[in-house]
């Protein structure tokens, strides 16, 4: 899939393919049953990140072309759930980085975009400029917990708790597993945004103290419509940790989230400047097939097979 996002940016997802480069340019060769071998030319000058999944290999000359055309290449787990690695180009811009690390080094400037991370969550009004942290921090909780006390009542499993515990991980009721699961999940993919970017994961306004501070802050804009309601449903499942990767995988929602993610942090960083985040249907370019032309992209055409 290629969605388009702000500034250009453009995501590509591989897995279970061999890149390689030859006299044309960048390729991927896929082989199946089906069809036996294919190959398709990758539109490097085009890509700013490349996502690797499970099953794929890619040579040297292939990733000094990547590196060449400004592209970060990251490997992730399968539908980019997780972030194992990055290579950062040397032309990757470092504007948001250093928006993001003035931001960060100024109390003043780090407490307002604390307080608009809130709004984000809580909405316009939430988190005046007199709300000082130890009171959001307060409502956070109040509101995390209604929010649980009313899909516990909507699912009627009764008193919910919410309990992470890798030392009793066994121990633990369905709902606790799958939301440890997807918030894993959705780490994956806000790490990959902010990779791409060119943002540094460990400088967080809210969050501080661990190389993934800022994926925990911007995941957390997300959790109450993505992650939460997720767990929820699965309370009755007897694998929910594993159906809850499959959810995001199948039905492709951390990439649609992808542009939002973009957009969210680029309107963080920089308030002064509106940035609209692109609708993600429309943003998404075809795939091409040699056999039948065009191609639909943020379809998941292993489910079609």
């Amino acid at each position: 899939m290629l969605p388009r996002i702000a500034d250009s940016l453009s995501f590509l997802y591989l897995d279970i393919v061999r890149i390689h480069q030859d006299d044309t340019g960048v390729c991927a060769e896929v082989t199946s049953e089906q069809r036996g071998p294919e190959t398709v030319y990758l539109p490097t000058a085009a890509l700013s990140c490349v996502l690797l999944g499970p099953g794929t290999s890619i040579t040297a000359r292939a990733l000094t072309t990547f590196a060449r055309n400004g592209t970060t290449v990251i490997t992730t787990g399968s539908g980019g759930v997780r972030c194992y690695s990055a290579a950062v180009p040397e032309s990757l811009t470092t504007l948001w980085l250093e928006r993001q690390t003035r931001a960060w080094a100024n109390d003043n400037h780090r407490l307002a975009i604390a307080q608009a991370m809130y709004e984000l969550r809580f909405g316009d009004g939430t988190a005046t400029g007199g709300t000082n942290l130890d009171k959001l921090r307060g409502m956070e909780g109040q509101r995390v917990k209604a929010h649980y006390q009313l899909l516990a009542r909507q699912y009627k499993i009764g008193r919910f708790r919410r309990a992470y515990d890798p030392a009793s991980w066994d121990s633990q009721d369905p709902v606790n597993l799958a939301l440890s699961s997807a918030n894993t999940c959705l780490y994956g993919i806000v790490h990959a945004a902010i990779t791409a970017l060119g943002c540094s994961p460990a400088l967080g306004f809210v969050h501080s103290g661990n190389q993934q501070a800022f994926v925990y802050d911007i995941a957390d804009l997300y959790k109450a419509e993505l992650t939460i309601p997720l767990a929820f449903s699965l309370h009755a499942s007897s694998n929910p940790e594993g159906e809850a990767r499959r959810s995001f995988r199948h039905e492709l929602r951390l990439f649609q989230l992808l542009p939002r993610i973009v957009t969210d942090i680029q309107q963080l960083l920089d308030p002064n400047h509106t940035y609209e985040c692109p609708d993600p249907e429309e943003q998404m370019v075809d795939l091409w097939d040699p056999v039948s032309g065009s191609v639909p992209a943020g379809v998941n055409h292993g489910q079609q097979q």
